[in-house]
C-alpha cells in the first residue's frame, strides 16, 4: 500500500454578475463582458494581483494578454512539463472584449497587427483577437483570446488545484483509476 497524490482542477459554481457571460464556443460579441481564465505560476499570479496584467511581448497573435474562456486550456499554462501542478494557478477574470476580430488560420493578414491601424486611415482597430476552437491555430484545438489593453481585464478569483490523497495498493491501481471528488475553491485571492 502507498499514498498517491493527484490534483483536481474544477471550477466552483458561481453566478456571474449581470451583463457578464460564461464560456461559449462562438465568437465573443463585441463590447460584451466574458468570464475568462489565465493560467500562470503561483509567483507570477502574485505579481499580477499586485501590479496588474502586462502584455506579452510576442505570441501567436502578437502583443497582448492571453486568455481563454476554457478553464481546461488555462490550467495547462505555463507550458512547462517540469512545473508541478502545485505551482500552477488560474486567474478567473472578467473581460470587456471591445471590438473583436476572429483570427481563424495561420498567416491571417491581421494575425499580429489586429490592434494596429497602421498607415491606413480606414483600417479597423480591434481590442481582442479571438482564435476559434478547432481552427488549426492552437494545439489541442482550444479557443484562445488575446486582449490588447490590460485595463479591460478585472481579476475576480485565484483558483488553485486541490491535492487529493488516495491510498492504493499496486493491484488496485491497475484494476481501476481512483475516484476524484469535487474540489473546494479558495475564496481568497491572497492565497496565490
Amino acid at each position: 500500500m502507498f499514498h498517491q497524490y493527484q490534483f483536481s482542477w474544477v471550477e466552483d459554481v458561481f453566478q456571474p454578475l449581470f451583463g457578464v457571460e460564461r464560456m461559449g464556443h462562438g465568437k465573443p460579441n463585441c463590447n460584451k463582458t466574458y468570464v475568462m481564465y489565465h493560467g500562470t505560476t503561483r509567483t507570477n499570479a502574485t505579481a499580477i494581483l499586485s501590479e496588474g496584467f502586462r502584455q506579452s511581448v510576442n505570441g501567436m497573435l502578437g502583443c497582448g494578454v492571453y486568455l481563454s474562456r476554457d478553464l481546461n486550456k488555462a490550467r495547462a499554462y505555463p507550458i512547462d512539463r517540469s512545473l508541478p501542478d502545485s505551482e500552477r494557478v488560474v486567474l478567473r477574470v472578467e473581460v470587456n472584449v471591445g471590438n473583436v476580430i476572429a483570427i481563424n488560420y495561420q498567416g491571417h493578414p491581421r494575425q499580429k497587427n489586429w490592434h494596429d491601424g497602421g498607415w491606413l486611415v480606414n483600417r479597423e482597430v480591434f481590442d481582442t483577437a479571438w482564435c476559434p476552437p478547432n481552427c488549426g491555430m492552437t494545439p489541442g484545438g482550444m479557443e484562445e483570446d488575446c486582449v490588447w489593453d490590460p485595463s479591460r481585464i478585472k481579476i475576480v478569483k485565484c483558483i488553485s488545484p486541490t491535492q487529493r490523497e488516495h491510498c492504493c495498493d499496486v493491484a488496485a491501481l491497475h484494476s481501476y483509476p481512483p475516484t476524484l471528488s469535487r474540489r473546494n475553491v479558495d475564496d481568497s485571492m491572497s492565497l496565490c
